[in-house]
């Protein structure tokens, strides 16, 4: 189930993260985040100290059937000619 917590924007444009939002997410005082906007949808994503680190693995289930060394051996041929 979705919570929702209100926020007021101060008049320099500023809101305060509620503690549950902070806790899920665990950001600290001095965290940067990334804002986004997706369908008139703000969206704060904690920014990565690392983003090589933070992107390892990341969809690795797409390949798990496949040969990897294969397909870029098969890629690399598909330029040459």
């Amino acid at each position: 189930m979705t919570t929702y917590n209100s926020v007021k924007v101060s008049s320099r444009y500023q809101i305060a993260i509620p503690s549950a939002a902070r806790r899920a997410i665990g950001i600290q005082a001095g965290d940067q985040l990334l804002v986004d906007v997706q369908d008139g949808v703000i969206v704060l994503i904690p920014k990565p100290s690392d983003y090589t680190a933070h992107m390892a693995g990341l969809y690795k289930e797409i390949w798990e059937r496949h040969d990897t060394d294969q397909y870029l051996t098969d890629e690399r041929d598909a330029w040459q000619g």
